[in-house]
């Protein structure tokens, strides 16, 4: 009787700590920002730079910030960005969307990619955190 109980307690310490190394962190994310800030903003006032502002990503259409001039490509990608999208998409913007205007090389790191997409998503579209 005691092993049964012994090895769920191992397997529900396993998910736990598999969980925790999985979970997003805002505050590095933001860290992470400092490599898009050159082109993007994000937050209350942002504005389009060379790249569109930030605000409300998460269940924005790609191509639909307002005033900011998007490549065909970005337009007709029938992107809709969501945590997964965003993910595949920062490891490699240009192999997601080939034609896109954006030069950036890319995240690979997934736990950084991921702690960037829990920084970005807590934006709503007015730039107030949620």
């Amino acid at each position: 009787m005691k092993t049964p109980i012994l090895s769920s307690l191992v397997v529900a310490t396993s998910l736990i700590s598999v969980s925790g190394a999985l979970a997003q962190d805002a505050a590095a994310g933001k860290s992470s920002f400092n490599k898009c800030m050159a082109c993007h903003a994000i937050g209350e006032g942002a504005k389009n730079k060379v790249g569109p502002e930030l605000n409300g990503l998460d269940g924005r259409k790609s191509g639909t910030a307002e005033g900011y001039s998007y490549s065909e490509a970005n337009k007709n990608s029938g992107i809709t960005w969501g945590k997964d999208v965003f993910l595949e998409y920062i490891k490699e913007p240009k192999a997601k969307i080939p034609g896109t205007k954006m030069v950036f090389a890319g995240i690979k790191n997934e736990k950084e990619a991921n702690d960037l997409w829990a920084f970005l998503a807590q934006y709503d579209k007015d730039g107030k955190t949620k």
